[in-house]
């Protein structure tokens, strides 16, 4: 049985029916926010009438915004498509994605949400993070370093490459969490052991933006490294992570992010589609 300690906080310990139902309550005035504060999401939601979105059927009927159409939306009105409530001068940072595709980070505190994803994958107060996502350009760096820090870890930005530096910074500093790709997780093993360096202190990762082979899990939790991965995206931030099991094997599936609605349509459309079925 699980203890309180095992969950981030109270929200993931709801029904899904308390779930489903606060996050309807919070819908409506979400909408009316973007209305109200967002002129690109004012044009988009022009004929929605926020009080009217309280349930599934109604949140069906809302028009689907996809990625590929950020680049056009910013593209005729710039920087960022008026999509942001927050004015771009009170914004904390913007990044580019290829496309290009501008994305605003804001000023609060796991502005991502990434900390509840760490914190499933063993990410306490007091860790010494790693973090080898890019820092220029695209945000995946600081997405999982304001989690990091909203969690009291203390973060080494690392960014891509240079793995034998990577390797003497685990060692010098007795790192013991790790976030990143697990294609790199895997290299910096590789290339200690090539240095014959001890970094035996890493105990945890946390993976996303690729693959993650069984294989390489079950190699990594050998060694004594626990690995948990989530999805995200630029755009919406945490979307889904893993727990893990005492032993840190992975439990099945994902977990969808407290603060997300997720509904799965027919690809093409934004009809939903029956559980079980295929969609996007």
């Amino acid at each position: 049985m699980k203890k309180p300690a095992d969950y981030f906080d109270k929200l993931e310990t709801r029904s899904p029916k308390a779930r489903e139902a606060a996050l309807m309550a919070a819908l409506p005035k979400q909408i009316a926010r973007a209305k109200r504060r967002a002129p690109g999401f004012a044009r988009i939601l022009e004929k929605i009438k926020p009080d009217e979105i309280r349930g599934r059927a109604a949140l069906a009927a809302l028009p689907v915004t996809r990625k590929s159409d950020l680049g056009e939306l910013q593209a005729s009105l710039r920087p960022l498509g008026g999509l942001n409530a927050t004015p771009v001068e009170k914004l904390g940072k913007l990044f580019m994605s290829p496309g290009p595709i501008y994305e605003p980070e804001g000023r609060g505190r796991d502005w991502w949400r990434t900390a509840r994803a760490l914190y499933a994958s063993g990410f306490r107060a007091g860790d010494l993070v790693a973090n080898t996502f890019a820092y220029h350009f695209t945000p995946a760096g600081s997405m999982l370093e304001s989690g990091a820090l909203a969690l009291g870890c203390t973060v080494l930005p690392a960014g891509v490459g240079q793995t034998e530096l990577q390797v003497a910074a685990i060692r010098d500093l007795r790192i013991n969490a790790y976030v990143g790709t697990p294609s790199f997780l895997k290299l910096i093993v590789e290339k200690a052991d090539e240095m014959k360096a001890d970094i035996s202190s890493l105990t945890k990762a946390h993976v996303g933006a690729e693959y993650l082979p069984p294989a390489l899990r079950e190699a990594m939790r050998a060694r004594g490294i626990r690995v948990g991965q989530s999805y995200g995206s630029a755009d919406l931030g945490s979307i889904a992570y893993e727990s893990l099991t005492e032993e840190g094997a992975a439990n099945e599936g994902m977990i969808l992010d407290e603060g997300l609605l997720l509904e799965i349509v027919r690809p093409g459309t934004g009809d939903p589609v029956a559980a079980g079925e295929v969609g996007e």
